[in-house]
């Protein structure tokens, strides 16, 4: 695991075991704030060991960027701390059942002494919260999946985005018109970092261009997507569109996004297809 700081007493953890998962830690003189936990427990234990270290006071809050299992499974290392998210992430994870959590548990080694716990502080849109010296602001972002937010620090003008931005827009379990939105509002934002919910972070001489090219990559897709399902092609056709040619790298996140690439694709046509479908129907 990887740990860097970009401002004063506010850290960042990059997984090494789980594509280059990030979690965050903003310490304060009251406490620690901790932005999503890792995976693995070998790393958030890891994770939880120097925020009590650095922080006498422990975590006052654990915030969850949404609930995918990447981002939640290491909050029990926070037993002292409230645990705030969307209400649509606490819901979620209140819907995993004991066997979901024990199949998991069982299909991936390292698992094994994860316990599920679930955000006790919820918001809709938007929600303050202050401790110690920082500022932060909550914000629903949705688009990666429904109950993503992102967290605004006042001051040091740092996003932490979880999954609406990353090394490339990626909406096969969300909603494409939501990504495309909440990209275009952390755009309009004009932050002086962005903490990505994988990958690296992105510096102020970045971002513009990067968010323009995630935005210009939507419009391209769609656009290719649109022109495979009006000739009424089949799926085998997304295979020729390359995420190259669609503006983005194949390198991140060790190749990685060529996989999501390929599964924004299939999601893009189905839901063309249905629509498609829709209209004759009607």
């Amino acid at each position: 695991m990887r740990r860097e700081r970009v401002s004063d007493d506010i850290y960042i953890f990059t997984s090494g075991m789980y594509a280059q998962v990030t979690a965050s830690a903003i310490m304060t003189s009251e406490g620690a704030i901790v932005i999503d936990t890792l995976p693995f427990p070998a790393e958030s234990r890891e994770m939880a060991e120097f925020v009590h270290r650095r922080s006498p006071k422990g975590a006052q809050y654990v915030i969850n960027t949404h609930f995918h299992a990447d981002h939640v499974y290491g909050n029990y290392f926070y037993p002292e701390a409230e645990v705030i998210s969307h209400h649509l992430c606490r819901e979620k994870l209140l819907s995993v059942s004991p066997s979901q959590l024990e199949r998991a548990k069982i299909e991936t080694p390292g698992l094994e002494e994860v316990e599920l716990r679930v955000p006790t502080i919820v918001f809709e849109q938007e929600m303050g919260l202050h401790l110690g010296e920082r500022s932060l602001r909550l914000l629903h972002l949705p688009g990666h999946s429904s109950d993503g937010i992102g967290i605004f620090v006042d001051g040091d003008r740092i996003l932490f985005s979880g999954d609406a931005v990353m090394p490339l827009p990626y909406f096969a379990a969300g909603d494409y018109d939501e990504l495309r939105r909440s990209l275009q509002r952390v755009h309009e934002m004009m932050p002086e970092n962005i903490v990505q919910g994988h990958g690296d972070t992105l510096l102020r001489g970045e971002i513009t261009e990067t968010l323009e090219r995630h935005l210009a990559y939507l419009d391209i897709i769609a656009a290719r997507v649109r022109e495979i399902v009006e000739e009424h092609l089949p799926a085998t056709g997304l295979q020729q569109i390359d995420i190259e040619e669609c503006g983005e790298s194949p390198i991140p996140l060790d190749g990685l996004v060529r996989q999501l690439h390929y599964a924004n694709l299939v999601t893009l046509y189905n839901k063309m297809k249905a629509e498609q479908q829709l209209a004759v129907n009607s």
